[in-house]
Parts: structure tokens; C-alpha cells; sequence
């Protein structure tokens, strides 16, 4: 019986010191804890969150406010209001509403490179994606006479000197922007004997574009396809 009692007095006092423990860990409930998390009730916005607590959550950047009472200021900061390109976005962005003229350059210039690499390594899959259907067409055309030939390209992209925005229109639903695009190529073309056809192994050559991208402004789908190439030189 004794034994007994030990053994359940021992296990009391273990069972209150871990009790201590834990409540010096956790704390104690003050009254001004937060609810338990609630996937349905209505999120925090990021002001109220730093009236809250000030000083824990990054402020969102004053443009922001000031591109929801000015719809054209991603536009006037991109380019000087009252010039002709200046017009011609804040036409489009009466349609598109979405539109950003620097995201749409930088999404530009990532597509300029895809396609060029796509286009050297003879990669359909990839152009299909990124190109309208009658660019395609001419994109495959070029590719099916390299290969019936048996010629190999082998072409290093070194990089975008500059990418420039030129003009912009929408046409019935369909949004169309030009850019002027300048690229660096190491180009090289070998017939099916290996023997050097076109352009140079070596030498980085200055590529001049003007490539107009499109998509309907209709549509969900917020992809850009390129729908026309000339090359400046």
C-alpha cells in the first residue's frame, strides 16, 4: 500500500510541475488574444494590419493608391503625357484596363529571347505558344526547308541591348503594341557536310527588330502572341 501511495504521489507532483511548465510556456489567457483562425471570415488588409501593428507589415507603395484614382499613371510614368505613344496607351488601357506598359516590355523581352532560341533549335512546341498561327506558319516553313536540307544552326542568345515600346492600337477587340527591339546573336549556320553556310561562329552580331505582340482583350486568357516580325537592319 505504501509503495502504492509513492508511486501516486510521485506521479502528482510530476503531473503539476509539467502543468507549471507548460503555462509558463504558453502563457496565460489575458482576454486580448487573437480568435482562432477562420478561413471564411473577412482577411486583414494590409492598412488595417498596420494600424494594428504598426511596424510589422511592409506598407504597400504610395503609386499603387495613386494608380486606383489615376488609371494612367503606370502609363504617364512610362512615357510624357501629350506625346503620340502616350495617347495611344491610355487608349488601350481604356480597354484593357490591365495593361502595364513596363511588365508588358519585360514580359517582351523574356518572349523576344524564347523565340529566338525556339527558332534556332527548331523548337515547334515552344514557337506554337508564343506565336499567331499565320507567324507560325512561316516560323515552321523556314524550319522544314532548313531540316529537308539538313542544315544546322547553332546560335548563342547574348542578350537584349534594348527594347523599346514604339506604338500601340486596338483594333475592334484585338490590342495590338510594337516594339523596337535590339538584340546581340552569335548566329551560325553549317550545311549537312558541316561546312560553314551563314553567319559567323564567333562574331556577335547587332540584330534590329520591330515585333508587334497581340491578344484579345476579350478573352481571359492574358497571354500575348506575336502576330508580326520586320527586321530594321
Amino acid at each position: 500500500m505504501g509503495s502504492f501511495d509513492f508511486v501516486t504521489i510521485f506521479f502528482l507532483v510530476a503531473a503539476v510541475v509539467i502543468f507549471l511548465q507548460l503555462r509558463s510556456v504558453l502563457g496565460r489567457r489575458t482576454g486580448s488574444e487573437r480568435p482562432p483562425f477562420d478561413p471564411y471570415s473577412k482577411r486583414e488588409t494590409a492598412a488595417e494590419a498596420d494600424s494594428a501593428d504598426r511596424g510589422k507589415v511592409v506598407t504597400l507603395p504610395k503609386r499603387d493608391a495613386d494608380e486606383e484614382e489615376n488609371p494612367y499613371a503606370a502609363i504617364d510614368a512610362f512615357t510624357p503625357a501629350g506625346t503620340p505613344l502616350n495617347e495611344q496607351l491610355r487608349a488601350l488601357v481604356k480597354t484593357d484596363p490591365s495593361f502595364n506598359p513596363k511588365e508588358f516590355v519585360n514580359g517582351a523581352r523574356m518572349a523576344y529571347e524564347m523565340i529566338v532560341v525556339a527558332f534556332a533549335d527548331g523548337d515547334r512546341k515552344t514557337l506554337k505558344n508564343l506565336l499567331s498561327r499565320e507567324v507560325y506558319e512561316g516560323f515552321d516553313a523556314a524550319i522544314s526547308e532548313r531540316e529537308s536540307k539538313g542544315e544546322v544552326v547553332r546560335s548563342t542568345f547574348v542578350g537584349i541591348e534594348k527594347a523599346d515600346l514604339v506604338g500601340a492600337e486596338v483594333k475592334d477587340s484585338e490590342a495590338n503594341v510594337t516594339l523596337r527591339i535590339v538584340s546581340q546573336l552569335i548566329s551560325a549556320t553549317y550545311d549537312k557536310a558541316g561546312a560553314l553556310i551563314d553567319g559567323d561562329a564567333e562574331t556577335v552580331a547587332e540584330v534590329n527588330d520591330l515585333w508587334t505582340f497581340a491578344r484579345d482583350i476579350r478573352s481571359r486568357d492574358p497571354n500575348w502572341k506575336l502576330i508580326a516580325t520586320e527586321s530594321e537592319g
